[in-house]
């Protein structure tokens, strides 16, 4: 007998047989959820009995604050015993940081840290760490995205606010002339805290120049040589971080302006040669508090390596304004 009917019922069967078959592949599981756009990365966690491999990429390190990341980052893994963390510095090369990613990977790291030199060219590494199944935790500055687990950093367009308030309300409340030198500018941080800046400078304070010192003492303090001969009123120099401002205050001394100009910086270091000092000691009128995130970096591999659960897809670290008046507290403090 012809039965048409029966057919039907064989594609039914194989269309519901695939079906089932992708579910099962679905359920069984992959570490990660790939699209960036779901739950943070599952780490193949194997709790308290496990041994965790851990790549730290980091931008460059002859940055004081770089430095002090990877030493807060040194000092808590030490307290936890099933991690082992391999450090590498990029030495503000993009290109370096893409190779130093890879090679982590290469070594079947459990979970990479990475703090980008640059977010456009590290943006594809991590991704790729992500869709591995490697969980990626971005520390300071941002890549492009969402493809990892969670980002550890401060606000920076919130601090560049803060920034702009202060110089508008207590530097220059009847306007002045004013130097803005910038970190690296294909960083988050620097485009943040600049952004952040002009939002409430208001209208009363004239930028005169802009510098590019990509973060580093020696080239804030060129940048602002080239300026100070160019310019001869400048009653404000904003320095996305402290080492630039430093720089910058050297240029001004070498100059015989030191006296006339005010400086302010970022990061906040509570070191000897950090910013609380050079606030406190009087070369810089004021600072901000920028947390290295170190800490928070392995307190979150914890979580997912060991405690086996979840974290936050974007943890923000405080921030606060260091003047004169509270600089030597914040100093004490900070060092127990």
């Amino acid at each position: 007998m012809n039965r048409p009917w029966k057919g039907i019922f064989d594609v039914k069967r194989t269309i519901a047989f695939t079906a089932c078959l992708m579910l099962a592949v679905t359920a069984c599981g992959t570490t990660s959820q790939n699209s960036g756009k779901g739950p943070a990365t599952q780490a193949k966690c194997e709790g308290t009995g496990g041994k965790y491999v851990i790549g730290m990429s980091q931008a460059n390190v002859a940055e004081p604050y770089r430095q002090r990341m990877d030493d807060d980052i040194r000092t808590a893994a030490a307290k936890v015993p099933q991690f082992e963390v391999k450090f590498a510095d990029a030495a503000q090369d993009n290109a370096k940081q893409v190779s130093d990613v890879e090679n982590f990977l290469t070594q079947q790291i459990n979970l990479l840290i990475i703090s980008p030199n640059e977010a456009t060219p590290l943006t594809a590494v991590v991704k790729k760490a992500y869709d591995k199944g490697i969980p990626v935790l971005v520390l300071d500055r941002k890549v492009d995205g969402d493809a990892y687990t969670s980002f550890i950093g401060a606000d920076n367009r919130d601090i560049g606010r803060q920034a702009g308030k202060y110089v508008a309300e207590k530097l220059l409340p009847n306007g002045g002339k004013l130097v803005e030198l910038k970190g690296l500018p294909g960083s988050t941080p620097a485009q943040e805290r600049s952004e952040g800046f002009h939002e409430t400078l208001g209208t009363k304070v004239q930028v005169v120049a802009t510098g590019v010192g990509d973060w580093l003492r020696e080239k804030g303090q060129q940048q602002l040589d080239a300026i100070l001969k160019a310019n001869a009123e400048v009653d404000v120099v904003y320095s996305h971080n402290d080492p630039m401002a430093e720089g910058a205050y050297l240029a001004a001394k070498a100059a015989g302006r030191e006296s006339k100009i005010k400086f302010i910086g970022i990061d906040a270091l509570p070191i000897p040669s950090g910013g609380v000092k050079a606030v406190e000691q009087g070369r810089i009128s004021a600072t901000f508090t920028y947390p290295t995130g170190g800490k928070e970096a392995i307190a979150a591999a914890k979580t997912l390596l060991v405690d086996c659960k979840q974290v936050e897809k974007k943890q923000t670290l405080p921030t606060q304004l260091i003047t004169k008046e509270n600089a030597e507290r914040v100093y004490r403090e900070a060092n127990g």
